[in-house]
């Protein structure tokens, strides 16, 4: 018996036509889409300030427009955290499109995860729930499940546990569904997107994955036949390192080990997870707060030809007597200019500067205007990418931590039933793996100095003010290389950025694959964009940039 989820969203703004090509591309039993992250959540927060009736994801009903009717045709139940923080006034949403277009569909919604209340001067504040409420809605027959902040994955448990019938204390079947949904939850990122050997393949227009997911918990994952991009055992273990840590992969329903995953090329397009362990979950259960944390600001200065570090010196000390009472300054000074360089564009550098303060004054108006001046006042070819606005909102994220019973989590059925979830039957404390054993170093050989990115792939990515960069080699001999060479230190020395933050590596040899958190790098979280990358997209691939020594044979 298998199950068929596929995925048509791995955040709020992507291709909008996924849903149909999902619904149309193949045999499918359930379709998710994901819409939230860390800044979506803060984005829906300013929304709701302003129309206490906004908060979900609309693109999705707009989606769901042209989609209903053939999910409803095709049996296709739909399942998706859209609702933001507003589940209810999407599930609402829903019915009434559905009754404006005449298709009988039941529509559910899972709630509780909401604790913005408990935590005042916060903009949104959610608990991360888990799969079993959007089981019950499952159970009891809903067509279309809308929830709020639930994990990723849980948008795949959840119906795996509904369809085989799975116990809450099924910890490795709940687990290898773990793996599955996050494997598919960032949609093209598994067929092809965003992935470091991206020229294996076709990626102009990759498709959406689906998971083909079995009783035992294993599954295939694959796209539909005919779609773009390419599904193999390096972009399933490129996703499967997407913001994560180490071998235990936390959650409100299972502690998946990582660890355990095992791959294989099962086909063309398909590769197959197995193996994958789960334990009890943590006692705790994450919650996302985010608030506003001041007013920002940000001009790019150009510096052409000549005396780019004399130039970049001027319009500092032109600037400073502006910035005397700003509470966070920072500029940074991009190299992008070469010498006799045949365009301007590449005549010129980026002298950028980022203002940040509680009060909106002091980064407006004040930056503005004395940038401005400088127009006919400063160096030689002054210009910049655009003029400085009165300054902009951001936002800070953290993650607190509440008891599994501090939170009312509840299905809310299609004919208004409210079903109370229980909290986790077991927990454990999330304890640290000890350090597997690693390969037996390569035989001594001629080196030569090259990139790193020519033996090893990477993808890295954001969880609040921390940093993960996946490493992975697709050879047993290149990860006899990679896991003595790419010690914690070593990554200091290729990402002089991180020499002076906590630089944690994780090695997971089932994978062929190291795990870093660099802790801190992203200050206060993406919303606050601490950093030129704020979300550490590219970070990983700034690492396979950097040289080092590698052995001959590996080249």
């Amino acid at each position: 018996m298998t199950l068929r989820i596929g995925n048509a969203s791995g955040f709020y703004g992507d291709r909008f036509d996924a849903m149909r090509e999902m619904l149309t591309g193949g045999e499918l039993d359930v379709l998710t889409g994901d819409y939230l992250a860390e800044l979506t959540m803060l984005i829906l927060g300013r929304d709701r300030l302003k129309d206490p009736a906004a908060g979900y994801a609309r693109t999705f009903l707009r989606q769901l427009e042209e989609c209903l009717g053939l999910a409803h045709e095709r049996g296709v139940r739909i399942v998706t955290n859209a609702g933001g923080l507003h589940p209810a006034g999407l599930a609402d949403a829903v019915r009434r499109l559905a009754d404006r277009l005449g298709i009988p569909v039941r529509v559910a919604q899972v709630a509780g995860d909401d604790l913005t209340a408990a935590y005042p001067g916060s903009l949104a504040a959610h608990a991360y729930l888990g799969g079993f409420g959007i089981t019950e809605c499952l159970r009891a027959g809903a067509d279309v499940v809308v929830t709020g902040r639930v994990t990723d994955a849980a948008l795949v448990t959840g119906p795996a546990a509904a369809h085989f019938g799975w116990r809450d204390t099924e910890y490795d079947r709940l687990a290898g569904a773990v793996v599955a949904g996050h494997v598919l939850e960032c949609g093209a990122q598994a067929t092809g997107g965003n992935y470091a050997f991206f020229r294996d393949g076709d990626a102009r227009r990759p498709g959406f994955p689906l998971a083909e997911l079995h009783e035992d918990g294993s599954c295939v994952i694959t796209k539909h036949p005919g779609t773009g991009g390419f599904v193999d055992v390096g972009t399933v273990t490129a996703q499967l390192l997407y913001e994560t840590a180490g071998a235990r992969y936390p959650g409100p329903d299972v502690t998946a080990r990582l660890d355990t995953v095992r791959l294989s090329q099962d086909g063309p397009d398909r590769v197959r997870i197995e193996g994958v362990r789960g334990e009890a979950p943590p006692p705790t259960l994450k919650v996302g707060l985010n608030r506003l944390g001041g007013f920002r600001n940000e001009v790019v200065f150009v510096l052409t030809g000549l005396d780019i570090e004399a130039k970049a010196a001027l319009v500092r000390d032109q600037l400073e007597p502006a910035l005397d009472k700003v509470a966070d300054v920072r500029w940074e000074l991009v190299r992008t200019d070469r010498s006799d360089a045949p365009t301007e564009e590449t005549a010129s550098a980026l002298l950028r500067l980022v203002v940040r303060d509680p009060d909106q004054g002091a980064v407006g108006r004040a930056l503005s205007g004395a940038a401005v001046e400088l127009a006919l006042a400063s160096y030689p070819g002054f210009h910049v990418l655009a003029p400085p606005g009165k300054g902009s909102p951001y936002g800070v994220f953290e993650d607190v931590y509440v008891p599994h019973g501090g939170v009312d989590h509840v299905a809310v059925l299609h004919d208004g039933r409210r079903v109370p979830v229980p909290p986790a039957h077991d927990t454990a404390v999330l304890d640290a793996v000890p350090q597997p054993p690693l390969p037996e170093p390569p035989e001594p050989g001629p080196t030569r100095r090259a990139p790193l990115g020519l033996v090893a792939g990477a993808r890295s990515g954001d969880k609040g003010g921390n940093a993960n960069v996946g490493v992975w080699a697709r050879t047993d001999d290149a990860w006899r290389w990679l896991a003595h060479e790419l010690t914690a230190d070593r990554f200091r020395e290729l990402i002089p950025e991180s020499r002076e933050l906590t630089v944690v590596r994780h090695a997971l040899p089932n994978l062929r694959a190291l795990n870093f958190v660099v802790e801190g790098i992203l200050g206060a979280g993406v919303a606050a964009q601490h950093r030129f990358d704020p979300q550490a997209k590219a970070l990983g691939e700034w690492l396979r940039s950097r040289h080092l020594e590698i052995p001959e044979a590996l080249l």
